[in-house]
């Protein structure tokens, strides 16, 4: 798979949805994650990314616009003792408590299909980091409609064990814009990763659309110690 420059997909890219990315630096030291949310709708785009406890959740910018908080109002980022899970929903949680009851990543998603949003059945995407005792490794799955007939759903998870330094890999929720929005297809992208979390966090940010583009999280853990520093970013906060 050609890698591909994460920028570049994201200029090409009108409404990719939410996205996860997950890596490693260039100097092979630091995990990377990266999770951004996109709206088209007024309460889809009412929204910020606050602190919560090691992980963040999203929350109304303006209360008083919020509609249906069902599939927007969740926790994206979660820590569970050496693992940090990333999602794009309520999953986080459903991955959370699976593990802390000793299931797999891919077990603990059994229970979860794509989000119930008819005609578009958004995805369900995920990812889990894994550091112990100096060793990385990851995961990504994502739960989707079988195009989208609500009958079948397909479940695909991708593991990657001891990434390569300088690379990662990126899965989103739509292909692109359209109605109804087209489901990802494939393999989660093979992308390359920065070595400083703020010129990532700038060039992921500042390759968004503009219009659309809603929220931006991005974590970078030690590998050795697994010491981490995060960045987040809200449109409607002006930062």
């Amino acid at each position: 798979m050609k890698k591909l420059s994460l920028e570049q997909e994201l200029k090409g890219n009108a409404y990719p949805g939410r996205g996860i990315a997950i890596g490693k630096t260039p100097k092979g030291t630091k995990a990377v994650a990266a999770y951004f949310i996109m709206g088209r709708s007024e309460n889809s785009r009412n929204r910020i990314f606050v602190e919560d406890g090691e992980g963040i959740r999203t929350q109304a910018f303006d209360p008083a616009k919020l509609k249906d908080p069902s599939l927007i109002i969740y926790a994206p980022v979660r820590v569970l003792g050496n693992k940090t899970i990333v999602t794009n929903g309520d999953q986080t949680d459903t991955i959370y408590e699976g593990m802390d009851k000793q299931l797999t990543f891919e077990q603990s998603l059994r229970s979860r299909e794509f989000e119930p949003d008819g005609p578009n059945y958004t995805p369900r995407i995920s990812g889990i980091i894994h550091i112990e005792n100096g060793n990385y490794n990851y995961a990504m799955s994502i739960l989707k409609s079988n195009h989208q007939d609500p009958s079948s759903c397909c479940r695909f998870t991708f593991a990657y064990e001891n990434p390569i330094a300088g690379e990662g890999h990126f899965i989103h929720t739509y292909m692109h814009d359209g109605d109804p929005l087209p489901s990802f297809e494939g393999e989660p992208k093979r992308i390359g990763v920065l070595e400083d979390i703020d010129d990532f966090t700038r060039s992921i940010w500042g390759s968004l659309n503009e219009e659309n583009k809603v929220s931006l999280f991005v974590r970078y853990i030690d590998i050795a110690t697994g010491k981490y520093e995060s960045r987040t970013v809200n449109k409607n906060l002006g930062m």
